[in-house]
């Protein structure tokens, strides 16, 4: 990015007596008055309750460089074809550690195939010709999951994992966005600016991470959610039930 603010060497960053601050997930009037002089802000602050009333200034300050910004439009103009009214939908699949963590430790799903169909056909009914540029950490299962029959499905990196550099900087230079959970699709809808969808409820109600994760904090009002299938995780709490218990004290 060409930031230009001031930034701090890691060798002058060792040597500050810095006082770790942590952060929950949304904005709080606390925040509005920490003190101290070395204070380090800590956590996971991704909300728009944070920033979103600087959001020129932060699409600004997190502009791409030339050379990086130029092979993204050049990658997307080469996937316009004869098409004149191009549309360019940005699609992000998290998988990696969440297939396991999401299921196991916070009582929720990742998007599935049947997610992903509703949100292109989304698209597919509102632009004449759109295009999706599909990018993953998980690619082999977008590949199996994501029908390209069609011709407008395009997997970054010719179907192999791409970097996360290169992978940001095409969903952030498309037009719209399909993210599905975490925060590297969730700021590149922000930075992409357009339509957004995102999964949505996909946790159980009394799922831990409810209480680390607020979704009317993290997705802005604007933004489009398709609630999530929770039918994996319900049956298995119901095969998972014993049958004549009684209730722990």
């Amino acid at each position: 990015f060409r930031i230009t603010l001031p930034v701090l060497s890691r060798y002058q960053v060792w040597l500050i007596p810095w006082r770790d601050y942590g952060l929950h997930d949304w904005m709080s009037e606390e925040y509005r008055h920490i003190e101290g002089k070395y204070v380090r802000l800590t956590g996971y602050p991704c909300s728009w309750t944070f920033y979103h009333h600087l959001r020129q200034e932060i699409r600004q300050e997190f502009s791409f460089h030339d050379h990086i910004r130029e092979e993204a439009n050049q990658y997307l103009a080469g996937l316009r074809g004869q098409r004149r009214n191009v549309t360019y939908v940005g699609i992000h699949v998290r998988r990696g550690d969440y297939v396991r963590v999401m299921h196991q430790v916070w009582k929720g799903v990742v998007a599935d195939k049947a997610y992903l169909d509703k949100a292109m056909g989304y698209f597919r009914a509102r632009y004449q010709e759109p295009v999706f540029v599909v990018t993953s950490n998980g690619m082999d299962w977008c590949r199996e999951n994501i029908d390209a029959s069609r011709g407008d499905v395009y997997f970054s990196g010719d179907g192999k994992e791409s970097s996360p550099g290169r992978d940001f900087a095409l969903l952030a230079h498309c037009n719209h966005t399909i993210m599905t959970i975490g925060t590297f699709g969730l700021f590149a809808a922000y930075l992409a600016g357009g339509e957004t969808i995102y999964l949505a409820n996909y946790t159980l109600p009394d799922s831990p991470f409810l209480q680390l994760f607020k979704p009317e904090a993290a997705f802005l009002p604007e933004w489009i959610g398709i609630d999530a299938d929770l039918s994996p995780l319900l049956n298995g709490k119901q095969r998972q039930k014993p049958l004549n218990t009684l209730p722990l004290v």
